[in-house]
């Protein structure tokens, strides 16, 4: 039984944080269309990033909570070594630095949604790649049960879109129109991408 002044919780959603553009614009997004609590956790892999800076843009935003784990020494120990044993390069040149930190990162972010008690973790990964794919099979294959949210399929914004959309709601964002590049760091490797370079 519930009394009329008894306050409902909100859903708690887990983001997966990067601090980057997708990431900071689902902050505010999730909360504005979803109308939840949303909690982010950056699983720190070696990014070069300042990520106490990340999570204060986190909460900047309008994170209830904003989470790194170090994951550095696991990844360099369980996933870099043997990928560099097993010459892991992507046709033969590019390595496989990007692919093989998500299983590491979605096993992270699953622990945590769950000590969390958050049903749903959302992701920033774009509709066009196949880190979508990774990151979605990943949490299925470890919590069945739990929900996976990609706004950035959901909000059907172009990068420059996400550019205004950040401006227009004072969010923070580490990228300008005439450099709008994405950066995915680790301890093994360093890919950039974004429209003009695709």
């Amino acid at each position: 039984m519930e009394s009329s002044d008894q306050k409902k919780e909100k859903p708690k959603i887990l983001l997966a944080y990067s601090g980057g553009l997708d990431t900071s614009v689902a902050i505010h997004w999730l909360k504005q269309m979803h109308g939840c609590d949303v909690v982010t956790v950056t699983v720190d892999v070696g990014q070069t990033d300042d990520l106490k800076d990340a999570m204060r843009r986190a909460r900047a935003i309008g994170a209830s909570r904003a989470w790194v784990i170090d994951a550095k020494k696991e990844f360099a120990d369980a996933y870099v070594l043997p990928a560099l044993k097993a010459n892991a390069l992507y046709e033969g040149n590019y390595p496989l630095g990007t692919a093989i930190a998500r299983p590491l990162m979605v096993a992270k972010l699953v622990e945590m949604a769950k000590r969390l008690g958050a049903d749903t973790i959302a992701h920033g990964c774009t509709g066009k790649g196949n880190d979508q794919v990774r990151f979605e099979v990943s949490i299925m294959a470890l919590a069945p049960d739990m929900k996976v949210m990609a706004p950035t399929r959901d909000w059907k914004m172009s990068r420059e879109e996400e550019i205004e959309y950040a401006k227009a709601h004072n969010i923070p964002i580490p990228v300008t129109v005439d450099a709008p590049y994405s950066i995915d760091e680790s301890v093994w490797s360093r890919a950039i991408e974004c429209g003009v370079l695709e």
